[in-house]
């Protein structure tokens, strides 16, 4: 690599700068909220398990299905004013509840209606985000850009629900949605200053220039026929959607007949966080070294095959270490796979399809998970949480082979053109 290319791996220049700021701060407010919405519910308005169970998977599920007509909406729209306009509606929704709880009129309805609306704004954001970001850094710089927004992801996740916890017990759940607000327009300030003119993206000399219903599944439709995207989608979908189902069976098994504290479960899960930061600091010189496909491949199937032993756990000390230790190995092998699967989604991915791509990935994924975590949650009904969390376990294990197109497959090409003109070829 040339020194230039060196110099480019530790600078992006300060269009970037304010773009990782404006995340940064934006995560650091989403983790510092986490779960204030169930607590809400349940020390404000009283609302019952099922509802909070409600509000955490159909409050995300229907604002998937709403941001759906968006991504080609952005397709062919400046990001910048996307993004920012995602930001404005997170934040006017998020304070219409300290403003409604103010007024005594905070209702379960508007909580509900409130995620949705975030929900879907968050896949805008995101789809926007990545698309902008192609176009902001070079080619070069994509692996080090996507690893240091998931360094800060994992910072946030560390420190946020601890200062969050703490907030609420001063102050009360309603103050941390009022701090997430506010983040939101911290953001929207940092990503109004990046400096530069924004250009749209050009039409294809035959786009009607409007969205057209075929538009909706597009995203979908290069991701489900791309030889190097499509095991890389699907296997994210699955994987993650298992992990998350695990979690509520756990929760139930570790603070009921394990015995766990609340503190001692949360701490379960804090401190392997760390290891997101490790992984997001490994990927690039991992990649530099290995390539990214065998990276991407030795990391995805790693990071499949921890989550069967939570099922081993007991309790006490040897249970919480044990649940410690399967989280580290499990968030440090997603720390390496994420970045470098965002860096080569990007290069994958036509200039002209970047939006819908990412907001087909991020539904999917939404959805997916929603509907497995709901499944999961009839499972441990039926069977009991341990042998739940051990059928995801072993179900993560089976992922493992949707990957072996990685071992053989083409390396990232230099860039992807726009697709052709005209009607897309049959597929």
């Amino acid at each position: 690599m040339t020194l230039v290319n060196g110099r480019l791996w530790m600078r992006l220049g300060s269009r970037f700068g304010w773009l990782w700021a404006a995340y940064a701060v934006s995560a650091a407010g989403t983790w510092l909220a986490f779960d204030a919405f169930a607590l809400i519910a349940l020390l404000v308005l009283h609302a019952g398990p099922a509802q909070v169970a409600l509000l955490a998977s159909a409050g995300p599920a229907v604002g998937a299905v709403l941001a759906v007509p968006l991504g080609p909406w952005m397709e062919f729209r400046r990001k910048r004013p996307v993004m920012i306009m995602a930001d404005l509606v997170r934040c006017a929704a998020l304070l219409a509840v300290p403003a409604a709880h103010f007024l005594g009129v905070l209702g379960f309805g508007q909580l509900l209606l409130v995620s949705m609306v975030v929900a879907a704004a968050d896949l805008t954001f995101t789809a926007a985000s990545g698309a902008h970001l192609k176009s902001l850094v070079p080619r070069a710089g994509l692996l080090t850009a996507t690893s240091r927004f998931e360094s800060t992801t994992w910072t946030a996740t560390v420190l946020g629900p601890p200062l969050g916890g703490a907030a609420v017990g001063l102050f009360g759940p309603v103050v941390t949605v009022a701090a997430n607000a506010l983040s939101f327009l911290l953001s929207a300030l940092g990503i109004r200053a990046i400096k530069g003119t924004e250009t749209a993206p050009e039409r294809l000399p035959r786009d009607p220039g409007r969205p057209r219903a075929a538009d909706l599944l597009d995203g979908w439709r290069h991701l489900l026929t791309s030889p190097e995207l499509r095991p890389l989608f699907l296997n994210t979908v699955l994987v993650n959607g298992l992990i998350m189902a695990q979690a509520p069976p756990l929760a139930v098994l570790m603070l009921g007949p394990l015995g766990f504290a609340p503190w001692s479960y949360g701490l379960a899960f804090a401190v392997p966080c760390l290891g997101g930061l490790l992984g997001s600091r490994l990927a690039r010189p991992l990649a530099a070294r290995y390539g990214r496909r065998r990276v991407l491949l030795t990391s995805g199937v790693l990071r499949a095959c921890w989550p069967v032993g939570l099922a081993l756990v007991r309790p006490g000390v040897p249970g919480l270490v044990l649940v410690m230790a399967v989280e580290l190995c499990l968030i440090t092998c997603a720390g390496v796979f994420t970045p470098v699967l965002a860096a080569e989604r990007l290069e994958r991915t036509p200039d002209d399809r970047v939006a819908r791509t990412l907001s087909a990935w991020s539904v999917s994924t939404k959805t997916g998970t929603a509907a497995l975590t709901a499944l999961w949650g009839v499972l441990a009904a039926l069977t009991g949480p341990r042998t739940a969390i051990a059928a995801a376990g072993v179900l993560l294990l089976a992922t493992a082979p949707m990957l072996r197109s990685l071992a053989t497959g083409r390396p990232s090409p230099a860039s992807v053109p726009p697709s052709p003109a005209g009607p897309p070829p049959t597929r």
